[in-house]
């Protein structure tokens, strides 16, 4: 019985017209004068320029940050408490950036961006006479201005 299935499927491919070698990719023969032609339209160009542009603001960002100092001004559970330090801050030294942080259950106010250590203490002083709990120097991953990017900045908004 199985082989008699076997005959007529045997049959059947004989009968379509197809050789039976041309089921195995093995006995495909490549042409010899084969040619390809690739047809690209223009906003591929377009999108790759714009991938272009987005990869360097992106690795600009990058750059922006690196190690170094900030205060930690205050850390409290207390949400109205951390919004009044980081108001302070902004009020008597607006020079300074206060960044609020919140990771429950605590609220944390830090401010400024500082390189070097020493210039950290200065204002760790100053800031210790409005906050007499304490006002600690923490190392941070802080924003750096860099020279081309303010400059670039300013003449873009003329």
């Amino acid at each position: 019985m199985g082989r008699i299935i076997f005959v007529v499927q045997l049959l059947m491919l004989w009968a379509s017209g197809q050789p039976l070698q041309a089921q195995d990719s093995l006995f495909i023969k490549p042409r010899q004068n084969s040619k390809v032609s690739v047809q690209k339209d223009n906003r591929i160009d377009l999108l790759i320029k714009k991938q272009i542009q987005v990869n360097e603001e992106t690795s600009r960002q990058s750059r922006r940050q690196d190690k170094g100092f900030r205060l930690l001004v205050i850390s409290t559970t207390l949400r109205e408490e951390a919004l009044a330090a980081k108001t302070k801050v902004y009020t008597y030294f607006p020079e300074l950036k206060a960044y609020l942080f919140h990771q429950s259950p605590y609220y944390r106010v830090k401010a400024g961006n500082f390189k070097e250590r020493k210039e950290a203490e200065q204002y760790q002083r100053r800031l210790e006479l409005l906050f007499p709990k304490g006002v600690f120097i923490i190392n941070d991953i802080i924003e750096v201005k860099l020279k081309g990017a303010t400059e670039a900045e300013g003449n873009s908004q003329d």
